[in-house]
């Protein structure tokens, strides 16, 4: 995986379809919102809690867009890279309380024989089908080549399958009066989005916190750099993702005695180890004399 990932097509297409995506994306989900509470479904209101989360997790690529153009500066030395990530913890954890409510609530009301017009259940839920394949249709170029752009193309086609789920319980009501498959619907979806939520939100948590990325081990790094010539022992090594796509890395680096000049092409050689082994697009390496036995290889402050 390259260290730098990009969401754009060429020119500003992608943005463009980008905006279109959010802006049908929360069309619908106004129209299920009206549609539920006017057909009495909560499966209904379900699952425009599930299109408004895509339509902010599109809206949150579209601003990362443009908010990852802007250079570093003295406040943000880093970049601006990091807006995404908390954009996308606060929008996770507020999907997941909402659809918590939709479960209690979907449990409350199983003590109750709700009355549900399940053609306005279908007709709405069809209308957010044909939308979910349109969004898809719209953001699959550019998931080839983007994995923030390919999870919204993922989820877009999960929650056509979510709104099947909802046409087929329109239709049993319809046919056979099951009022109970509007309750069963509202909590698998309510399930289904916890569980969809949950993984990104854990990648939003440890991007912040600073994490080890999870598919790196912090002694293969160490080995790695150890085994490079002239290189006595490795310490207090942290290694970190500054945004959702830049990894970056920071060590100690014990060597024998030798004047600074000579060390220029050691730092090159585990520069370019790190950058081809371990993905880090940052490195900074600091030169220590002696012997690092009883230091740690990871620091503690």
């Amino acid at each position: 995986m390259s260290a730098h990932s990009h969401d754009q097509a060429p020119g500003d297409a992608g943005g463009r379809r980008l905006g279109i995506a959010v802006a049908i994306n929360l069309l619908l989900t106004a129209a299920q919102i009206i549609g539920g509470v006017l057909a009495g479904s909560l499966s209904l209101v379900a699952d425009a809690l599930h299109n408004f989360s895509d339509a902010a997790g599109l809206l949150l690529a579209l601003i990362a867009r443009r908010i990852s153009k802007r250079p570093a500066d003295e406040d943000r030395t880093f970049g601006y890279g990091r807006a995404s990530v908390v954009g996308g913890l606060i929008n996770l954890t507020s999907i997941i309380v909402i659809a918590g409510y939709l479960l209690i609530e979907a449990i409350t009301r199983a003590f109750e024989r709700p009355e549900v017009d399940g053609w306005i259940v279908v007709i709405v839920a069809g209308i957010a089908l044909a939308v979910d394949v349109a969004t898809a249709v719209l953001t699959y170029a550019m998931s080839k080549s983007s994995i923030n752009i390919k999870a919204a193309f993922l989820h877009n086609l999960a929650d056509a399958l979510a709104s099947v789920v909802v046409i087929i319980t329109g239709t049993l009501i319809i046919l056979f009066d099951w009022y109970w498959t509007d309750l069963v619907a509202t909590i698998g979806i309510s399930i289904y989005i916890v569980w969809m939520s949950v993984p990104p939100l854990k990648r939003c948590i440890r991007i912040l916190m600073q994490s080890t990325p999870e598919d790196v081990d912090v002694r293969a790094v160490a080995d790695a750099i150890a085994s490079c010539d002239g290189v006595e022992g490795v310490f207090h090594l942290h290694i970190w993702m500054i945004d959702e796509h830049t990894r970056s890395v920071e060590v100690r680096v014990v060597v024998d005695d030798r004047r600074i000049s000579e060390l220029a092409p050691l730092r090159l050689q585990i520069e370019e180890l790190l950058a081809e082994s371990f993905d880090a697009a940052h490195a900074t390496i600091e030169f220590v004399n002696g012997s690092a036995a009883d230091r740690p290889l990871i620091a503690r402050h």
